[in-house]
Parts: C-alpha cells; sequence; structure tokens
C-alpha cells in the first residue's frame, strides 16, 4: 500500500475531502454533506423515496441525474459518495478523454484490491462524451469495477448513448423553489462556521425574496449573490451591513435566461407557447413567446410552429388564423428582427383569442388511422377517370353504377352522390366560430340526401 500511495500522496486520501476554507466561495463552503442537506429534489430524496432508499441501503450500480444548473447533481454524487463510504473520482465530460478514463478504471481496480473499497466514478457534463468515451464505461459497470454516476443538463434519452442509458437508473433534479432557496440563505447569513455569520448583516425580506426568485432555482446562482452583496456592502453608521432590496437587485443583476436552444428547455418552452395559444390564453401565449425572443431562439422556428397551430388548434373555426399566422411569417422576413417580434406578438394574440376547432386534423387522423389499420377502400366506379369507367363497364359493372353527376349541373351546386362505398363520416364539424355555418351547410346537404334517397 505505502509503495503503490505513498504518505501524503492524493491518492493516499482520495475519499478524505478537505475542510472547507472562508478562501472558498460561499457556495462550496456550504455544500451539503448528507441527504437530509441537499435543497428541495424531495420527489427523488424524500423520505421512502426510491433513490434515497437505495443510497441508503447501499443498493444501487450506475445512476444519472439531468436537471438544470445549480440544482445539485455534484453535490448530490458526493454525498452519496459519503453516504455510502465509497471513494469519490471525478471527471468532466469536456476536458476529459479515453485514457484518464482507463487510468481512474485502473485505480478503482487497486483500490477495491488493497482496501475492498468501492470507487464512485463521477462524470460531470457526460453528454460531452463521444459514444466511444461512452462505450469505455460499460464493460467496467457490468463488471462493478466501478458505479458510475452521470451527470448532465441535457436529456438523457436524447444526449446519451441508450446502452449506457439502459444501464443506469435516471432521475431528474428540478430547479429549486423559492420557498427551499430562503431557508438556505438565511443558514448562510447565521452560521458562524462556514458562512457568513460573524458579519453584521442585516437582510431585508424583500431582499432574500428578490435574490430567491432571481436565481432561476440555482442554488450556487443565489449564494453567489448574497456572497457578493455581503462582501461589497460597506457598513452604514451603526456598524451594519444592511442589505436592501435595491442591493439585491444589483448583486444579481439582470436574471440569465435558462434556456440551451436544443434541449429540455427549448421544447418545454415552445410546447407552453403552442398550448397557450390553444387554452385561448394570450398572457400566457405573449410571456412564453417574450421568454424565447429574450433567450434568442430562432424567430422563424416560432413563427413555423405559429402556422401549425393556426391549422391545427383554430382550424375552421377561424380560417383567417391561418392567413394571420403566414403574414406574421412574411413580414418577419421582409423586415427581421428587432421590430420583426412585432407580427409574431400580433398573430400571437390573434391565434390566442381566436374561436378554436381540430375538427379537420381530427377528421384526417382518423381516415389515416384507417388506412393504416387496412380499410383501404377502392374509388367508386362513377368517381373514376373515364378509361377505368370503360374497363368497369367491360367487367359487367351496371350503367347506373357508372353515372357521374357533375355538382355544377345542379341548383345549388349540390347533388347527392356517394363519392365513399361506405358512407364513412371522418368530418365532425363544431359549432365554434365560423364552423357553426360549415356545419348548418352540411346538416342542409345531409337532409337533401335524406330526402332523396
Amino acid at each position: 500500500m505505502s509503495e503503490l500511495f505513498p504518505e501524503g500522496h492524493p491518492e493516499g486520501n482520495i475519499n478524505e475531502q478537505e475542510s472547507p476554507t472562508h478562501d472558498q466561495p460561499l457556495a462550496a463552503r456550504l455544500r451539503p454533506t448528507s441527504l437530509d442537506d441537499i435543497a428541495g429534489q424531495q420527489h427523488i430524496l424524500g423520505k421512502g423515496k426510491l433513490l434515497r432508499r437505495a443510497i441508503e441501503a447501499d443498493r444501487f450500480s450506475s445512476l444519472i441525474f439531468y436537471g438544470p444548473p445549480g440544482t445539485g447533481k455534484t453535490t448530490l454524487a458526493t454525498v452519496i459518495a459519503k453516504t455510502t463510504n465509497s471513494r469519490f473520482e471525478m471527471l468532466n465530460g469536456v476536458e476529459s478523454n479515453v485514457s484518464e478514463i482507463r487510468e481512474k478504471i485502473a485505480q478503482a481496480k487497486t483500490w477495491k484490491q488493497l482496501r475492498n473499497q468501492t470507487t464512485i466514478l463521477f462524470i460531470d457534463e457526460i453528454h460531452r462524451f463521444n459514444k466511444a468515451q461512452q462505450d469505455v464505461l460499460l464493460p467496467h459497470i457490468e463488471r462493478g469495477t466501478v458505479r458510475f454516476i452521470g451527470a448532465t443538463t441535457h436529456n438523457p434519452y436524447y444526449y446519451i448513448n441508450s446502452p449506457l442509458t439502459s444501464r443506469s437508473q435516471i432521475f431528474q433534479l428540478d430547479s429549486v423553489s423559492v420557498e427551499d432557496l430562503i431557508p438556505i440563505l438565511n443558514k448562510a447569513l447565521t452560521d458562524t462556521t462556514l458562512g457568513l455569520g460573524n458579519e453584521p448583516i442585516i437582510a431585508d425580506l424583500d431582499a432574500l425574496q428578490h435574490i430567491a426568485e432571481k436565481a432561476d432555482g440555482d442554488v450556487r446562482k443565489a449564494l453567489t449573490a448574497l456572497e457578493l452583496a455581503a462582501l461589497t456592502t460597506p457598513e452604514n453608521d451603526t456598524g451594519e451591513i444592511h442589505l436592501t432590496l435595491a442591493i439585491a437587485a444589483e448583486s444579481i443583476q439582470k436574471k440569465a435566461i435558462l434556456y440551451d436552444a436544443t434541449g429540455d428547455t427549448h421544447y418545454d418552452t415552445i410546447s407552453a407557447y403552442i398550448k397557450s395559444i390553444r387554452g385561448s390564453d394570450p398572457d400566457a401565449a405573449l410571456y412564453w413567446l417574450a421568454k424565447m425572443l429574450v433567450a434568442g431562439e430562432d424567430p422563424r422556428y416560432i413563427a413555423r410552429r405559429m402556422v401549425i397551430s393556426a391549422s391545427e388548434d383554430i382550424g375552421l373555426a377561424d380560417s383567417n388564423g391561418l392567413r394571420v399566422a403566414m403574414d406574421a411569417q412574411q413580414a418577419f422576413e421582409f423586415i427581421g428582427m428587432p421590430e420583426g417580434r412585432i407580427p409574431l406578438a400580433h398573430a400571437t394574440v390573434y391565434l390566442a383569442t381566436a374561436p378554436k376547432s381540430n375538427s379537420a386534423y381530427a377528421a384526417l387522423n382518423e381516415a389515416m388511422d384507417d388506412i393504416e389499420n387496412g380499410k383501404t377502400l377502392i374509388v367508386p366506379a362513377h368517381l373514376r377517370t373515364p378509361s377505368r369507367k370503360k374497363l368497369a363497364s367491360a367487367s359487367g359493372t351496371k350503367d347506373s353504377e357508372l353515372e357521374y353527376h357533375y355538382s355544377h349541373s345542379f341548383e345549388g351546386n349540390y347533388v347527392p352522390q356517394a363519392y365513399l362505398p361506405e358512407g364513412r363520416q371522418y368530418y365532425q364539424p363544431t359549432e365554434n366560430g365560423l364552423e357553426k355555418r360549415i356545419k348548418e351547410r352540411l346538416d342542409f346537404w345531409a337532409a337533401q340526401h335524406k330526402s332523396t334517397s
């Protein structure tokens, strides 16, 4: 043992974490050391939850944590190592390579042989590893050489190879709520050992509330803002550091929009936007539109989704919605940003407040389902091309069945006539908006058809 890991060598005490010092940032000093100290995440770490049971029983193999920055993915991995008395090794998906992975695995094997201690290999930003790098881990995970824990801000089902996800339990960490952040800020202010408790700080409640709200669910960001406010605010005449709302707002500055153009937030936000239009809530639709624009989403992508919604959700209840959406898309292409946001807002409000119907879309889906499920109908003889009609006549089809009635030759440009062999009805018009007129017209024609049959 002494030859492999001499006294003082970092590998000789890899599992003994250094004690926090005041030279470290506040967020690092207050990093949780037990499951109970971790903020939020009660959906996976609450009493009786699967992950907590697996950790406390030391019964897990490979784990993948994904969620926004500052939600505790790395912290949770270190707490798991401490709780299970495991050795902790860390790599980064941006900086590490295959040789480093193999080196860590070789060390894990040696440690297992000499101390019978399991190594947790934590890889941050695992989505940055290419397929070859991820594949290197697989046999060692299978053999139990290491316990793998990966962390990512991207949906692992899209960004991590399926062989690795299939061998791992995947848990999503949520942004920490304002209600969970406030106690952390208060603890930081009162902790005399690792926090700011030895400083004469008085923080207004609205100041802490502002920091918690503007941190976007990121514990690290909240603590960093609080520390900055405390360290840069001079003492007042009574010797106190008074943290006001104005100081808090300055310390955290403008709220950074949590948005990745190809990941979960991208899809979640556009989903919220479309569903707000569908739900006839113009305020919500405008908010999600604003978030996407401020975050740098491609306006053309928004316009395309808007055009789809105009047909899918508004449809025949107000066919003008499709025209408005197309006009907004064309207007944006003509004028560009920043003014291009104006027609996008115009169309958003129009679509959100328009009457809704998905009848045409639903009818098409139903017809396609019938075709895909084997209900493929032949074209009735009287609707076929002239040459095809001759073939039908030659095969014995009755003349009455071959006769096609030209609609424009009849009053009202309508004549009762079968266009589907089974008389199948797909389109079910609503009485919403202008579609009510379509329903009335179809009902009138159906009555005519019935009277002549």
